[in-house]
């Protein structure tokens, strides 16, 4: 995998952790609204496709044509337990946002330590 991809897939998955932040906290802020359903971002399903699609090849070294435009929000209709048809479980979503922002801080310090050693290397090791 080249440098470019990596930053690519370091990208994509930073792009999907912050829409899946947002979607939790929309989901957080709708724990007491009546027949809400959850929505969820499914980070596998969105990565499986952008690698094996080739979504994460550049046109040129500069580009790295990804945004949060490419990543999948999706609805969960499963049936609720809540007599007022919300299916939010508070608790869930509490978890599912600390994971996430441990994967996007553990993203940020792998793309820090990259930069960190391209950097290295074009300073000649000093």
């Amino acid at each position: 995998m080249s440098q470019n991809e990596v930053y690519g897939l370091l990208k994509k998955s930073m792009n999907v952790t912050v829409e899946a932040n947002k979607v939790i906290a929309n989901n957080i802020a709708n724990v007491n609204i009546k027949n809400y359903k959850r929505y969820y971002v499914p980070f596998e399903q969105v990565m499986e496709e952008s690698t094996a699609s080739g979504n994460l090849k550049t046109t040129s070294e500069r580009h790295i044509g990804i945004g949060s435009k490419d990543v999948q929000v999706k609805r969960d209709d499963s049936a609720s337990m809540r007599e007022d048809g919300n299916n939010v479980d508070i608790e869930t979503e509490m978890t599912s946002q600390a994971a996430n922002t441990m994967m996007y801080e553990s993203l940020v310090r792998f793309a820090s330590g990259k930069l960190n050693s391209t950097s290295r290397v074009i300073k000649g090791g000093n």
